[in-house]
């Protein structure tokens, strides 16, 4: 067994998300939100790197020994898969490992509105899932790649970095294919995925131009692309698509999101009222010939009005859906306000005084 998984064992027990190893500290768990140290010494710069190599295989340390950072998915002696980062930094190795569930969840345990399923059942065009890291967006996709596995008779195609749940054919039938290992790049994942006869296609990142590039033709050309971003909100991920590509583009780019993007659903994870978990809410934003002429015309900065008045459509701004949150007694007021556009919604709520210096104009 190799030494770092009783690190993980421990993590496990106790419910972690996530496992840091940093040389100069003891190990650190995240737990429900917060990182705490572990009782145990400060990791030394060569007993880490002893560790660490225990469990790269010879492909991942001649990457590592190149100086790269490398992503990959591990399994403990236990059983435990874990998606791992492992780095440098000025004193020497870091790895930080997530822990992935053994079954994938399910949209209802989730508590998402039912409008995601409804944009499951798409047979073309983009979903785009979107977050800051850490904020859950790899647990939304596998959960809606599984309920479409369980409700629709396709192909899926999942492009990831690296494979994190892991994903058996039930009327579907799943590729899971994994950066480094069986692709080069999204792009040429992409590119590969549509000689494949596919009716579902997961990037896992849409990182760079070509990868967007691709997305958008796979989604123009009659297949489902399910993509994540790093932004947080629907504007942000507008704006985002539209500059990720060359100037010259910029008309084409918006053309597209017009016409082929189905929904951006972004989120955030806010700690439940007793701090022993973490709930994702999330902005959903419909594609409407209205939000396309905003998209069309430069005017994104109204898009959040189009969110208030679409609420029968399946849409809602993240604001509301966290004070419903609150008022349902199902996330933390205090760490709900972080999140907030306009924190003075949520004055009444706050039991903590030292955020009130937040609601001033």
């Amino acid at each position: 067994m190799a030494r770092i998984d009783a690190f993980l064992k421990l993590g496990l027990q106790q419910g972690c998300s996530d496992i840091h190893l940093a040389v100069g500290v003891p190990p650190m768990l995240r737990l429900h939100g917060n990182l705490t140290a572990i009782r145990f010494r400060e990791l030394g710069s060569t007993e880490l790197q002893g560790y660490v190599e225990e469990i790269l295989s010879e492909n991942q340390r001649d990457r590592f020994d190149q100086g790269g950072d490398i992503d990959f998915a591990y399994v403990s002696e236990d059983g435990g898969r874990f998606r791992v980062n492992v780095y440098r930094k000025d004193t020497g190795v870091g790895a930080t490992f997530r822990h992935i569930p053994d079954e994938v969840p399910a949209l209802d345990k989730l508590g998402f509105p039912p409008i995601v399923k409804s944009l499951c059942d798409h047979h073309q065009g983009m979903i785009l899932v979107t977050g800051s890291t850490g904020t859950g967006k790899s647990t939304t996709l596998a959960a809606m790649i599984d309920y479409i596995n369980r409700n629709r008779k396709v192909n899926i195609i999942s492009l990831e970095d690296p494979i994190e749940f892991v994903h058996s054919s039930k009327s579907s039938q799943v590729i899971q294919r994994e950066l480094g290992t069986h692709i080069h790049s999204f792009a040429d994942g992409v590119r590969a995925a549509m000689r494949e006869d596919p009716d579902v296609i997961l990037v896992g990142e849409l990182r760079d131009e070509e990868t967007i590039s691709m997305a958008m033709t796979a989604a123009e050309t009659g297949h489902l692309v399910l993509g994540t971003l790093h932004t947080t909100g629907a504007v942000k991920t507008i704006d985002r698509m539209i500059d990720a590509l060359p100037a010259e583009l910029r008309e084409q780019t918006k053309a597209f999101l017009t016409q082929g993007l189905n929904a951006v659903i972004s989120q955030v994870l806010v700690r439940t009222p007793d701090s022993r978990g973490r709930k994702a809410i999330v902005e959903i934003m419909i594609m409407t010939r209205a939000i396309a002429k905003l998209i069309s015309t430069d005017q994104t900065h109204q898009i959040p009005s189009q969110l208030q008045t679409g609420k029968k459509l399946g849409m809602q701004m993240l604001d509301q859906a966290l004070l419903d949150a609150i008022e349902a007694k199902e996330i933390d007021p205090d760490h709900a306000v972080t999140f907030a556009q306009d924190k003075s919604l949520f004055r009444r709520f706050v039991t903590d005084t030292s955020l009130m210096p937040k609601f001033e104009p």
